[in-house]
């Protein structure tokens, strides 16, 4: 999973990059400071490996990963190729989902690139140069279809028309995410590649001193939220600089401080239990005294190819799953007492994964 961190410049994109995968990007107080994508590949934090390696003892525990891509700040015009526009979208197209970063904070030391911070202004200013460059993609569509559909390609017409409905409702300044399709419209859509059907989370950037206040009282914070509600979108409350201070901690000194802050979960934790709930992700997990380990899946993924995950040869040999949730393989204390008491499941190949299945596949190739 491939997450693209973007935002205008100055409202924390780096800062928070910085602290969720300690990888030293640049965070200067400038635009354009990032011109590269920085790539940084993290753990996803999974309680359940640490209380099965307490049970297994294993040679190794391996958490899954999710990789986040720090884009550069973009300006009003990236569409038509302003600063550094053109880079910008072509990065945005190669990741699974948007973390937008909006900064809801005030600091006379920070320059914001507008002169004041305003984050529904912000927003849009992002969002509309998406819905540009999606229209264009959109007219080539449609002069496509409409030529082929001339030639004598019946469904060619059905695309020119879907086309021009689309074009026409990004016109009104709406992500291409909140289009009202059947089902054979959206695969369509899809095949676009439409850089505003991406899933976005909102991650709103907010001031130390605004950590532990309602919510009511964190300023510009209700503005953010109106416009992901409008959307469908997720919204985190994150503070950046915070995020930072915890990079740096050790794990104990992390737990204190979290508490004595009261925000129970780092803000990378949240944003990647976010990030997993907008795109439909779970885990399985697989046990054993070589490796624990956590495996990502869609959900709604078939047992055949949850395995294929592991190796392609387990899905094409796919005989059965052994399954056991998490949580009884716990209660009982190991997977010959689950088996004693019947509680181990063989599943066959249109067995749907659930999250938490502790899975071992039979296979035959």
């Amino acid at each position: 999973m491939k997450l693209g961190i973007v935002g205008l410049p100055n409202v924390g994109k780096s800062t928070l990059f910085n602290a969720i995968t300690n990888a030293g990007a640049q965070a200067e107080n400038y635009p354009f400071c990032t011109i590269e994508p920085n790539t940084g590949v993290v753990l996803v934090p999974d309680e359940r490996l640490a209380v099965l390696a307490d049970m297994y003892h294993p040679k190794k525990v391996t958490h899954t990963t999710i990789e986040f891509v720090d884009i550069a700040g973009l300006v009003k015009g990236a569409s038509k190729g302003e600063g550094l526009g053109n880079k910008f979208l072509s990065h945005i197209r190669e990741v699974d989902a948007i973390v937008h970063v909006v900064r809801c904070f005030e600091d006379s030391n920070i320059i914001h690139v507008d002169g004041s911070v305003d984050p529904g202004r912000d927003i849009d200013t992002i969002n509309l140069e998406l819905i540009f460059s999606d229209m264009e993609t959109l007219q080539r569509r449609k002069e496509k279809a409409e030529k082929n559909f001339r030639g004598g390609d019946k469904k060619a017409g059905a695309e020119a028309e879907l086309a021009n409905k689309l074009y026409e409702y990004l016109e009104k300044g709406k992500p291409a995410r909140t289009f009202a399709a059947n089902n054979e419209e959206k695969e369509m859509i899809k095949s676009w590649f439409l850089l505003t059907t991406k899933p976005v989370i909102y991650a709103a950037n907010i001031s130390e001193d605004d950590i532990g206040k309602e919510e009511k009282d964190i300023p510009f914070l209700e503005d953010v939220r109106k416009i992901a509600e409008a959307e469908n979108a997720e919204i985190i409350i994150i503070s950046a600089a915070i995020e930072e201070d915890i990079a740096q901690m050790k794990p104990e000194e992390k737990k204190e401080f979290l508490d004595e802050m009261g925000i129970g979960q780092s803000g990378l934790d949240r944003l990647i239990y976010a990030c997993y709930k907008l795109l439909g992700l779970i885990s399985f997990l697989t046990v054993g005294e070589d490796e624990c380990r956590a495996w990502t899946i869609q959900q709604g993924t078939k047992a055949p190819q949850a395995a294929g995950k592991i190796h392609t040869d387990f899905e094409k040999g796919f005989i059965r799953a052994e399954v056991v949730p998490y949580d009884v393989l716990v209660e009982n204390g190991s997977m010959t007492a689950c088996k004693e008491k019947g509680l181990v499941r063989s599943e066959g190949k249109e067995y749907v994964m659930k999250d938490g299945d502790i899975t071992l596949f039979r296979f035959n190739v």
